[in-house]
């Protein structure tokens, strides 16, 4: 603990000196573009108003949309846009930094009846989801919260881990299980089209992994569903973060630096033309090692581990052409471990025995052409390439001071996605979205493992190959009435290796009491392909017996209600239903596996799609988004996991943890409040859950065994001690002329509470042991933007 002291004293001295600036006061310019929210329609001569200062200040959008309001005082903002026909809209909380431009994308949603001289005002609702056809389990975030939610480090599957029902499934990674359902269940979305897995230290299949390769300087506000999702989205059983990208400062060069225990990141954007338009260049890259960590005394493995990543994004106007954006991420992670042929060095279920090697590479680049026609139809199309590799090598030293090979793994994949999506507005009541996705896939395929029993290597997967996917869906919203919306659809997959498909009907029903309070009914069926190492898992034959699987797939029902209080309050309760069904189970005997506790996307079990799942709970929400400074969120959930395998047996699933309670706050202040140069910032996340299951050790198996034997018969009957949990962060912030700066600190796991992780059979003191997650980790950064 006392480098951790000395951690803490470094940071305060360095923070002493934006205490001692002069206060001056300093402007930024806020722009942004006005757009019709169902069709991207630019607004021309929408009313553009700063609420509350002092002389007014206002503008008018161009023919563009556009709009500009320069000298604007650093600081938190809100802004009134008014347009004829639409509803009105107050945006909350918009920061002014003097280090770098604001720029927004505003959307407004057409009035029911434009002829009504009555005004519809409505407030940017976090709760509400950017895509107007999601109606349940779905809200947006900003990158903002990314930054400001305590120990997030502006990864949006951390940040979405304050929400209810959601659930970190470990502290070394930010796998998420949602409802109950399994991390792979997880679908990730770019621009509009489904990408891999964006995270560094990713294993095969899986959908999440130690560090977001995301910059937080190319997100902007998102969308993350949990459950009855729209018709577009597919090939997804648990949840959805639909991510939006920012464009680069069109107008002049910005640069963003920053410095920290998770490394170096560089990002800078500005204006570049092309054929006679103007448009904008996005660029980010970062470095990092994780030893730094380790030289504060804080124990994260020996493991040498490294990362280093890429992301992008290049706006380019075309004039009656529409637009083009080419976009891309890249990360490279690599992790290493060497042990000792020294056997009095070994210790039980430790890796002083193992030398392992271990890399995951992901990358996608795409580009993206939007084209408005007329006043009413929007036409948005994506080519993308994307890529993953896995690989891994491990090894243990023999008594005898040899090597002996226990796994190789290397899963290549590349993919190549088209799609085309066609949205038209009839008019108020009516607006249709339909839109195809072609994706194909080449892979290679290759896993061994050492065999205990036969006593051999044995292979497990080795196949190349490339098949194509299709998705296809239609959605239709119908405004019934200002209170009365319904939205209908239907989304269809269909996989050409084995002819296995899905066709999945989609429906909502939302009522509004007043402009306060509504109550909304979801129903979706909902398919998801295995991952394509499961179909060709061989048998000792050669045989391939999982080739013909069937899509995972399960009907989500949701009812929810949601209601707006005075003082900038939000109450949201919702009761869900899961009813999962075809889910892979064992072939050939009566066990309890289930494809349902996986991890991983890559499992050697020969499977028959006669499994089932249900998942069901009920979920409250309580929230004061950020008012004067403070914010605060209370999140609770009840639910059940549970799953039959071929034994025709209810059990828990691994991921059934029965309740995850959550409460996230802060309080910002300002210092010389009149200029705002100084902004100090505390932010406390406590998390307070079940502990996730496993199945029993069997002590007289283990012991006989020399090893871990659990009995599976009780599958995941032992759900680990409560996991209870304390994430705290500070920043501060000082505008310079030109220039902000940031110093913040985020400590995870404050307490340093030993979290029990799991157990495993002790071959030394032949009993039960337990490991935990991770301790107190504090990270550090220092973000200068100019």
């Amino acid at each position: 603990m006392l480098q951790i002291t000395k951690f803490f004293l470094l940071t305060i001295c360095f923070s002493l000196p934006a205490y001692l600036g002069f206060a001056q006061n300093f402007t930024q310019t806020l722009k942004g573009t006005v757009v019709d929210k169902a069709v991207n329609t630019p607004l021309i001569g929408a009313t553009v108003v700063l609420l509350g200062s002092d002389p007014a200040m206002g503008a008018m959008t161009d023919t563009e949309g556009r709009f500009r309001l320069p000298a604007v005082p650093v600081g938190k903002h809100a802004l009134r846009v008014t347009y004829l026909g639409y509803k009105e809209v107050v945006i909350p909380n918009i920061t002014l930094n003097s280090g770098k431009e604001t720029e927004l994308r505003i959307e407004l949603e057409e009035d029911f009846l434009t002829a009504r001289e009555v005004v519809i005002r409505a407030k940017v609702d976090k709760q509400k989801a950017l895509n107007e056809l999601s109606t349940v389990s779905a809200r947006t975030f900003s990158v903002e919260e990314t930054q400001r939610f305590a120990a997030a480090v502006n990864d949006p599957a951390r940040m979405a881990s304050a929400y209810a029902g959601v659930a970190m499934s470990n502290d070394g990674s930010n796998l998420i299980a949602i409802r109950g359902n399994a991390p792979n269940g997880l679908l990730w979305r770019m621009e509009g089209v489904d990408i891999p897995n964006p995270n560094h230290f990713s294993s095969v299949g899986s959908s999440g992994g130690g560090i977001s390769i995301l910059s937080a300087q190319l997100l902007t506000n998102s969308d993350f569903l949990t459950g009855a999702f729209a018709a577009e989205y597919g090939n997804a059983l648990s949840g959805v973060f639909d991510l939006k990208l920012r464009k680069g400062n069109a107008e002049k060069r910005e640069y963003t630096l920053q410095a920290g225990l998770l490394g170096l990141d560089a990002a800078v954007e500005g204006p570049m033309r092309l054929g006679g338009q103007t448009g904008s260049y996005l660029i980010n890259y970062r470095y990092s090692t994780l030893s730094l960590i380790s030289k504060l005394g804080v124990n994260i493995g020996d493991a040498q581990t490294d990362f280093q990543d890429l992301s992008f994004n290049i706006w380019m106007p075309a004039g009656k052409f529409g637009q083009f954006t080419l976009f891309g991420m890249g990360g490279l992670s690599t992790q290493s471990f060497r042990g000792s042929p020294d056997s009095l060095l070994w210790k039980d279920n430790g890796d002083e025995q193992y030398n392992w090697d271990f890399n995951a590479n992901t990358g996608v680049v795409g580009l993206t052409h939007s084209l408005v026609w007329g006043d009413n139809t929007f036409l948005k199309s994506v080519v993308a390439y994307s890529g993953t590799l896995n690989g891994e090598e491990a090894d243990e030293y023999q008594p005898d001071y040899s090597l002996r090979r226990l796994d190789e793994g290397d899963h290549r994949q590349t993919k190549i996605t088209i799609s085309s999506v066609l949205t038209h507005k009839f008019n108020s009541r009516h607006l249709l979205r339909a839109g195809a996705y072609v994706n194909l896939l080449d892979f290679r395929l290759r896993q061994s493992e050492w065999d205990d029993d036969a006593e051999r290597f044995v292979q497990q997967i080795n196949k190349t190959g490339r098949t194509t996917s299709l998705d296809a869906f239609a959605q239709w919203q119908y405004r019934a009435s200002e209170r009365l919306t319904l939205n209908a659809g239907a989304h269809a997959i269909y996989l050409f290796l084995n002819n296995s498909y899905s066709l999945e009907p989609r429906a909502a029903v939302k009522y509004a009491f007043n402009d306060r309070q509504s109550l909304s009914l979801g129903y979706g069926l909902h398919g998801q392909v295995l991952p394509i190492g499961v179909y060709f898992v061989e048998d000792e034959n050669g045989a391939l017996p999982n080739r013909n699987l069937g899509l995972n797939k399960a009907h989500h029902v949701v009812l929810s209600y949601d209601q707006s209080l005075p003082g900038n309050w939000h109450i949201k309760p919702e009761i869900y239903y899961q009813a999962l069904f075809n889910i892979p189970v064992s072939r050939d005997v009566l066990d309890s596996y289930s494809i349902l506790n996986e991890v991983d996307g890559f499992t050697p079990e020969i499977l028959a799609n006669r499994g089932r799942g249900r998942n069901y709970g009920v979920e409250l929400t309580v929230e004061k988004f950020l008012t004067n400074g403070f914010y605060v969120m209370l999140s609770s959930a009840l639910f059940e996991s549970e799953y039959q395998g071929s034994d025709g047996i209810w059990h828990n699933t691994r991921f059934n943890a029965n309740f995850i309670n959550g409460l996230v706050g802060g309080k910002e202040w300002d210092w010389n409040r009149r200029n705002k140069n100084r902004t100090f910032g505390v932010n406390l996340k406590l998390t307070w859950m079940g502990g996730l299951r496993e199945s029993p050790i069997d002590l007289i198996a283990s012991e006989t065994q020399d090893k871990t034997v659990r009995d599976e018969t009780r599958a995941y009957e032992n759900r680990m001690p409560t996991y209870f949990r304390v994430d705290a962060g500070v920043q501060l912030k000082r505008n310079y002329e030109r220039v902000t700066t940031t110093v913040a600190l985020n400590v995870q796991n404050a307490s340093n509470r030993q979290n029990v992780f799991g157990s495993y059979y002790d071959t030394d003191d032949k009993n039960v042991q337990y490991w935990y997650q991770a301790p107190l980790i504090p990270i550090l950064s220092y973000t200068v933007q100019f």
